[in-house]
């Protein structure tokens, strides 16, 4: 999933209003008289397509990437590339609808920019349905719902994720070495259960979210992906090297365990927040279609390279993130405490959404006399809960795959083929796009259900294989 998620807050979304936002053209709302005329605000100061297309990876590439090597154990190591494949390009045609869909609202309502919310409320407006149309905001809120369950699963995560991580180097901060050649087996010295690092860890991120500039989270942001790169260069130098036969690994996996393989999947692919927002920024948004497929096409290379050299190379002993199954060497040691100085500054930028929407509201109910003792409150007591849910849930793939099947396959596959149903069905579609658009919503509905169904399952009854593996861990 992604470093960071872009609110169409970030960029003064007019949708609401009928105001010409400065540095809109000079014909103002009448500039939408043609749909190849369609341009947003701020053109002269928008973003490049360079820049956009990293905030289009960094938006896409997090820590989901570092489970897909255990994702596609789960599937098989030809069914889960295969599978990565067609969920790449399902994800991607998800992205183009959505950003379809606003456009024709755009245009039809004299509007410069709409959010994912926004879009599917003018769809629900423009169905036969009067009930739907008499309750069209509630499309709005329960994206922004699944948005806010989205971000803070992230979250979770990474509180999981930098658990593990620095427990691990702890416990092998005695056996550790120069020797990076291979990765034998060290006496791992006793140390802490993974959830009492997450509350070490709990203070220093309550403070880390007391930051509330966006300007100082983008450095951080910064830092953190500078940091994660240079992780993803060692360690595909590292699994590249010394790959084993892979004649003894499934070409498909027990189907019982492809859910999980969705669920982490979908995880790492849920990007489409991200596209609306960078779209509005472009100077010359009439090239983001182009962009959006160069960059979701890297997107799905390196998934499913790391995923597949991943597996290859650890085989039955992939862990839940591929930096636990490094050498315990310095080098390697330096790789995980490098990505998880990554993700702990990424936390913030992740909470940043979901505080932004639930905050201000609650702040506004009280004087401003007492509206920042309220804000920093609320701000502990989400970050509390994200902590609460990841000691609930210590194992990180079951994280992952729990929060991609619940809300990430909700806002990126079973909502855009709706909205295009909705948006366009009145105008008249063919019969094969509308067959096209539910035969994905119901996939992402069955992946929803059974994905949820099988990662509580796992949590409850965990495998024999998981259970060894955590014992031998402790």
């Amino acid at each position: 999933m992604s470093t960071r998620r872009l609110r169409s807050e970030d960029y003064n979304d007019y949708s609401s209003t009928d105001v010409t936002p400065e540095g809109s053209p000079p014909g103002g709302m009448n500039g939408f008289a043609h749909p190849e005329s369609y341009q947003r605000f701020g053109d002269t100061n928008g973003t490049t397509w360079y820049q956009t297309l990293i905030h289009l990876l960094k938006g896409n590439i997090g820590t989901g990437l570092l489970g897909l090597p255990l994702a596609v154990k789960n599937a098989g190591i030809l069914l889960g590339p295969v599978s990565l494949l067609v969920m790449g390009v399902v994800a991607v045609h998800c992205m183009g609808i959505l950003v379809k869909c606003a456009h024709h609202f755009c245009y039809r309502f004299q509007k410069q920019f709409l959010d994912y919310g926004g879009a599917v409320m003018y769809g629900l407006e423009s169905t036969s349905s009067t009930w739907l149309r008499t309750h069209a905001i509630w499309g709005r809120r329960v994206v922004g719902l699944f948005l806010i369950v989205t971000q803070l699963g992230f979250c979770c995560v990474y509180f999981v994720f930098l658990a593990d991580n620095l427990r691990q180097v702890v416990s092998a901060a005695n056996g550790t070495t120069n020797d990076c050649s291979s990765n034998r087996t060290v006496a791992m010295t006793p140390t802490m259960d993974s959830r009492l690092y997450m509350l070490s860890l709990l203070p220093f991120v309550v403070l880390l979210t007391f930051i509330q500039n966006l300007k100082v989270l983008s450095v951080f942001s910064m830092l953190a992906n500078v940091a994660m790169l240079g992780s993803l260069i060692v360690i595909y130098q590292y699994i590249v090297r010394d790959i084993p036969d892979p004649s003894d690994l499934p070409l498909a996996a027990a189907w019982k365990t492809y859910p999980l393989f969705f669920g982490t999947a979908i995880f790492s692919f849920e990007g489409i927040g991200v596209v609306l927002p960078l779209e509005n920024k472009m100077k010359n948004p009439q090239q983001f279609p182009v962009l959006l497929y160069v960059g979701m096409t890297i997107v799905t290379i390196l998934y499913i390279s790391l995923s597949v050299l991943g597996y290859l190379r650890f085989g039955a002993d992939i862990q839940a993130s591929i930096t636990l199954n490094l050498p315990n060497c310095w080098l390697y040691q330096a790789v995980k405490l490098l990505f998880s100085f990554g993700i702990f500054f990424t936390y913030a930028v992740q909470f940043y959404v979901p505080a932004e929407i639930v905050i201000p509201p609650l702040v506004a109910r009280v004087s401003e006399r007492w509206g920042w003792l309220v804000n920093l409150l609320l701000r502990v007591a989400l970050v509390g809960v994200t902590c609460v849910l990841a000691i609930l849930i210590p194992r990180l793939d079951i994280v992952i795959s729990l929060v991609g099947s619940m809300s990430s396959s909700a806002l990126a596959l079973i909502f855009p083929p709706l909205l295009e149903i909705a948006t366009f069905y009145a105008e008249g579609m063919h019969p094969l796009v509308i067959a096209k658009d539910v035969a994905i919503s119901l996939f992402g509905f069955v992946g929803f259900v059974v994905g949820t169904y099988e990662a509580l399952v796992e949590l409850v009854a965990p495998t024999a294989a998981v259970v060894n593996t955590t014992s031998a861990m402790v």
